[in-house]
C-alpha cells in the first residue's frame, strides 16, 4: 500500500520559513511519487490567490510561485472553507485548481489509512 501525505500549512507572510517549509515538503513529496493534499490555512490561504505566491520572497528558497505550481501538477491544493470566508475568498477567486473544503473533508483525509499528516 503506498502512503500519502496530508500538510497544513497555517502561517504566510507572518511566519516566513515555517510557511517556506511546507511548501517545500509537499513539493518534494510530489517530486517523489507521494500522494499529497496540502491544506492552505490561515495566513497561507492568501498564496491560492494569483499572483500572491509570486510575490512572497524568502532568502535561499527556491521561489514559492514554483513549488505551489509543482504540487498542483501532481498533487492536491485546498483551502479552508472558514479561513476563505473570513478573507472573503471564493472558489473564483483561487488559482484554477485549488478548492475551497472544510474540516469534515480535513479529517477525511488526514485520517484515512496509509495518511501520514504534518502541520506547519
Amino acid at each position: 500500500m503506498s502512503r500519502s501525505l496530508v500538510i497544513k500549512a497555517t502561517s504566510g507572510e507572518d511566519a516566513p520559513e515555517r510557511c517556506n517549509q511546507a511548501f517545500t515538503v509537499a513539493a518534494a513529496a510530489v517530486a517523489s511519487g507521494v500522494d499529497v493534499s496540502l491544506w492552505l490555512t490561515g495566513e497561507a490561504s492568501w498564496f491560492a490567490v494569483p499572483g500572491r505566491a509570486e510575490s512572497f520572497s524568502l532568502p535561499h528558497a527556491v521561489p514559492l510561485g514554483d513549488l505551489l505550481q509543482g504540487i498542483l501538477a501532481g498533487g492536491r491544493v485546498t483551502v479552508c472553507t472558514q479561513c476563505a470566508a473570513r478573507r472573503d475568498l471564493t472558489e473564483d477567486d483561487l488559482i484554477d485548481g485549488v478548492r475551497i473544503a472544510g474540516a469534515p473533508t480535513f479529517v477525511e483525509e488526514a485520517t484515512a489509512d496509509g495518511v501520514q499528516a504534518l502541520v506547519y
